[in-house]
């Protein structure tokens, strides 16, 4: 089931993303993210623009999707979002993403959005897989400006208009 996140969804968020932070291949943060920098992020989110949305199995979440703005505060690109998307590493390879990617696309047109920029690590196969098999494209790379630990790897963003589909 996917819904709208809610403030008691932030303990379950923020530990998917902390597994992401330990993974060192799904975000270029290396530090774990506290429960209250969670809810300054969380708040700076609304349910009507820019949705949080959760994924429940087993009676627990165990993915979620955020929309946020591109380049937050210039106008010119408010139909331009920012896709993120989690998965609890017990519930990986399961379609979880898949379902989430599938919901934001179905419902791009509530929330105003014409064009999607996912931003993501060159080395984070099964998420490029995953944009690929929605029709994403790799719109920009910026080369070996990553350093994860002494692991060097690329930022790649990938894009998807939808504004005519």
């Amino acid at each position: 089931m996917i819904r709208i996140a809610d403030f008691n969804d932030l303990e379950s968020i923020n530990e998917i993303y902390n597994q992401a932070v330990d993974s060192r291949n799904s975000t270029a943060d290396l530090d774990f993210i506290s429960l209250s920098e969670r809810e300054v992020w969380f708040r700076e989110h609304n349910e009507h623009k820019y949705p949080v949305f959760v994924y429940e199995m087993d009676n627990k979440v165990v993915g979620w999707l955020s929309v946020s703005p591109y380049r937050k505060g210039r106008r010119a690109l408010d139909e331009v979002v920012e896709v993120s998307y989690y998965i609890h590493n017990d519930y990986q390879r399961r379609g979880i993403g898949t379902e989430l990617m599938k919901y934001i696309l179905y419902n791009a047109r509530t929330y105003n959005i014409s064009h999607i920029v996912c931003i993501l690590l060159e080395i984070n196969s099964g998420s490029i897989k995953l944009l690929e098999k929605f029709g994403f494209e790799k719109w920009a790379l910026l080369p070996d400006i990553v350093d994860l630990d002494g692991k060097i790897c690329s930022h790649l963003y990938m894009g998807l208009s939808i504004k005519n589909s």
